[in-house]
């Protein structure tokens, strides 16, 4: 260790790595980050970090807003896991607004605006609504609303093999129910249903009428997935894409009546005259709604957005693996030059930044975040699983694949289906709506089957839980701090 003192650090301070005067902008592949000491488990590494100024997650992954990746059922696991699903705009506003129900919907403590059935609701009714909200279990009050006197409740065992679908609930509700008085806790609540071995716990007042439920299902969520990102009323987390034209601030007022928190708003380029006004109308119209702002890769880009009141940033721009803006245009940055200087700027004024684009492996998720960023996207690295939108075909090489593709590719941009009145989210996100000849920025084509992020998203979490391990940190602003004062170190690949 005395010989040691001889010789000067290893490796190379985060700046001077960076200096494009003396080796050009670089991209995740052009770098390694060199080992610390390992003192600790990776077990012990806390991955938490800040996605928004408000919002906190556990793992810093995030599902991308294109129409191959993240709809409802992404949306919902990546929250399970500890991330976020960021859902797609390329759909009509009620559909995008029907998918945040659902992952608002999906785990609840105390759920104040249960679905209740009436009792001349049929049976079919009640198996139309289980088809639709994938749960079934449902109270049944004297008017069918919220604060009416509880009769009973239809679970899915009542009405599964019910024949007469034109029968009322009535006939096959359960009416030995286990209920709770208004005031109680969650904690008691939890342990009512523990011991009652009952699957819903309905909160009544003094009157008997029905005024919350609580759901054993959630319960046992919160159990199975302990990372989950949740809001105090214990709902997931939930975030979706709009675009910069006028037209959505309808889109967007659904979205957040459906119980949206987090809003991106969605642009190739993000320096505009139209997300800088958009981000402006929302700060001031739903001043409880957290706003990311992208896509970015300057430091000029990411000062306009912050002084619109931006909550997040966006850092990419023709990186993704579908995306090809940068050959195309001519215009965007190397990723790993993009993702610090934005980062580092933002950092001085509280905005969390999100590298999006590039991530091709676990080690370039390290990278990015060692690089500053709050948080991950990814796009292609999830596009194959159970989870993301779309179905399985077979490749001409025998392999299972699911679609993928650009939101910039002519395939998304000429497709006319999705998000109806001939508007297009892949075509606006690139100014490109009113253009009689269309010029893809982005491609289409397939990925491998990946399985359910169920596994996957834990390898990932895993992994870079390990990478932090190998550097010699035990979370992410130990990281941060150590890229800043020269701690933690780099050195060039060839």
């Amino acid at each position: 260790l005395e010989v040691l003192k001889e010789y000067p650090g290893d490796g190379l301070h985060v700046d001077t790595l960076l200096d494009s005067d003396s080796h050009g902008a670089l991209t995740y592949n052009d770098f390694l980050i060199l080992p610390g000491s390992i003192t600790f488990p990776a077990s012990d590494v806390s991955l938490e970090t800040r996605v928004t100024r408000r919002f906190t997650i556990k793992a810093p992954l995030l599902s991308s807003p294109m129409d191959t990746v993240t709809e409802h059922s992404m949306a919902i696991h990546m929250a399970l896991l500890g991330g976020l699903g960021v859902i797609h705009n390329n759909c009509p506003p009620d559909e995008q607004a029907e998918m945040v129900r659902k992952v608002k919907r999906y785990e609840n403590g105390f759920i104040q605006d249960p679905i209740v059935l009436s009792p001349e609701t049929t049976v079919g009714e009640a198996k139309e609504l289980k088809t639709k909200w994938g749960f079934g279990g449902f109270p049944v009050t004297e008017k069918g609303t919220l604060h009416s006197k509880l009769l009973g409740i239809v679970t899915s065992r009542d009405i599964q093999f019910h024949k007469n679908h034109e029968d009322p609930v009535t006939a096959v509700m359960a009416t030995d129910l286990v209920t709770a008085p208004a005031g109680t806790t969650l904690a008691e609540a939890n342990e009512v249903l523990r011991s009652s071995k009952k699957g819903k716990l309905p909160i009544v007042d003094k009157d008997g009428s029905l005024i919350s439920l609580l759901s054993r299902s959630d319960l046992m969520k919160n159990i199975h997935y302990p990372l989950a990102s949740k809001l105090p009323s214990k709902q997931l987390l939930c975030a979706a894409a709009i675009s910069t034209h006028d037209a959505d601030k309808v889109r967007l007022q659904k979205l957040v009546d459906a119980g949206l928190d987090i809003v991106v708003v969605d642009s190739s380029q993000g320096h505009s005259v139209f997300q800088i006004a958009m981000i402006k109308y929302i700060k001031q119209t739903f001043p409880d709604i957290d706003v990311i702002g992208g896509n970015i890769v300057t430091r000029e880009q990411a000062a306009a957005l912050i002084a619109a009141g931006a909550d997040g940033l966006r850092i990419g721009m023709g990186s993704g693996s579908a995306c090809i803006t940068q050959e195309v245009m001519a215009a965007g940055r190397p990723q790993a030059a993009a993702v610090r200087s934005v980062s580092a700027f933002a950092a001085r004024f509280g905005v969390p930044t999100i590298a999006d684009g590039g991530v091709q492996n676990l080690g370039h998720i390290v990278k990015g975040l060692a690089l500053g960023a709050s948080a991950v996207m990814m796009g292609s690295l999830l596009a194959g699983t159970t989870e993301s939108p779309g179905e399985y075909f077979m490749s001409s090489e025998g392999q299972l694949v699911k679609a993928f593709r650009g939101m910039g590719s002519i395939a998304v941009m000429e497709d006319k289906s999705k998000s109806g009145a001939g508007k297009n989210a892949g075509a606006s996100r690139y100014f490109s709506e009113n253009d009689k000849v269309k010029v893809a920025q982005g491609v289409a084509g397939s990925v491998i089957d990946r399985g359910s992020i169920t596994q996957y998203v834990p390898y990932l979490v895993a992994g870079v839980q390990h990478s932090l391990q190998d550097i010699g940190v035990q979370n992410l602003d130990a990281l941060r701090e150590g890229v800043n004062s020269g701690t933690v170190r780099f050195e060039m690949r060839s």
